[in-house]
């Protein structure tokens, strides 16, 4: 029996935020932006047969408005299909799920806790292909040097600088509470 796949688009403090998935697992994420139907257009482009449901994952909807409102979230216990993907392609994202709110990693650190020491530019490949940007927190692994490397995203560079700006701000206040 074939899993309905559902999508859901909302509004957060940053914009619109999309997830798609069955109500088992998570398997598609796109980060907020300003226009809706971009955003809708984005995330059903790898989920063409997902039903819209307003109410698909709810408790995640507002913990992710939560996170945007500066609320310190721990996204990794979101059960989340990697699908078909390599078994190197799930060892990068599921270390990349253990990088804490507000931490960073470099790309070789993260590629040390894959058991593969010499593949950090596998590795950023890898992350370039994270389906579920935010839940699977990619923006959290940064260069050797300490400079904020890539982001695929739409946004780019600057949406990983302000996710990065985001977390640590808000994990000083988290601390402080």
């Amino acid at each position: 029996m074939q899993k309905a796949i559902k999508y859901v688009i909302f509004k957060t403090k940053w914009g619109y935020f999309g997830l798609g998935g069955t109500e088992y697992a998570l398997c598609r994420t796109q980060l907020p932006g300003a226009k809706h139907e971009k955003i809708k257009s984005l995330l059903l482009k790898n989920l063409p047969a997902a039903q819209f449901d307003k109410n698909f994952c709810r408790p995640l909807q507002e913990q992710i408005t939560a996170y945007f409102e500066g609320a310190c979230i721990d996204f990794s216990n979101i059960p989340v299909a990697l699908g078909g993907s390599s078994s190197f392609f799930n060892s990068v994202l599921n270390a990349c799920r253990d990088i804490g709110f507000g931490r960073t990693i470099s790309y070789s650190g993260l590629a040390e806790k894959t058991g593969r020491h010499a593949a950090a530019r596998a590795v950023g490949s890898a992350l370039a292909k994270n389906p579920m940007p935010l839940i699977i927190p990619c923006h959290r692994i940064i260069c050797s040097d300490g400079k904020i490397g890539g982001f695929s995203a739409i946004g780019g560079r600057d949406l990983k600088a302000k996710l990065l700006k985001h977390e640590q701000t808000s994990r000083i206040i988290c601390k402080s509470s």
